[in-house]
């Protein structure tokens, strides 16, 4: 045993640590080479803007939760554990010709997603631009219909203007009241039961 740990282990963990190092190498050459074309990458983005929109907004609709919650969160620690769900849509990013996302999946299938991490992100934060702007539009009728419903309006007698909102206020005040005072008749009902059948023992 001692010329295992002595002399064959050493070596295992050379050849190892020669392996990462070279790795880590080439994937910090690759995020360089990507840095260098980021102008390049937005320029193609503004211009094919319009026509990857419903597409990005489709590919992403069809990943994970963990996939989205990266693009909307962007961490290193959920890179590394969902590699895979991320080689995945880089791939489908690709198919949709999404600028960049070529050489980012790459380098990500190449190295890992976890050691390329800079342009891993900077294609997430693209994505994202398109998922806001469907998000901000979704909210947009919400508040239109919030400020509707808050409109003031006029009673029959015109002497006093109140809100749709204060009126549901007070209906629902109403309906708790009598729900409360109805608890309060059954308890009393109990209590008179309970004490006739008491006073009978």
């Amino acid at each position: 045993m001692g010329y295992w740990k002595s002399k064959v282990l050493p070596k295992i963990k050379k050849v190892f640590e020669k392996n990462g190092t070279a790795k880590k190498a080439a994937a910090a050459e690759a995020i360089k080479s990507f840095d260098e074309s980021k102008e390049e990458i937005n320029k193609q983005f503004e211009e094919k803007k319009s026509e990857l929109q419903p597409k990005v907004v489709e590919v992403y609709e069809a990943s994970s939760t963990q996939i989205k919650t990266l693009v909307k969160e962007p961490k290193e620690e959920g890179l590394k554990k969902h590699t895979v769900a991320v080689d995945k849509f880089l791939e489908e990013l690709v198919k949709i010709e999404f600028p960049g996302s070529k050489p980012v999946s790459e380098a990500s299938s190449k190295f890992g997603a976890a050691l390329v991490p800079g342009p891993v992100f900077f294609v997430f934060e693209k994505v994202s631009s398109f998922i806001v702007t469907e998000e901000k539009v979704e909210e947009a009728p919400t508040a239109a219909a919030e400020t509707a419903t808050t409109s003031t309006t006029t009673t029959a007698t015109g002497d006093e203007t109140t809100t749709a909102k204060e009126k549901e206020i007070v209906i629902q005040e109403d309906t708790k009241e009598e729900a409360v005072d109805k608890k309060e008749e059954t308890v009393e009902k109990k209590e008179e039961e309970f004490l006739s059948l008491i006073s009978e023992i």
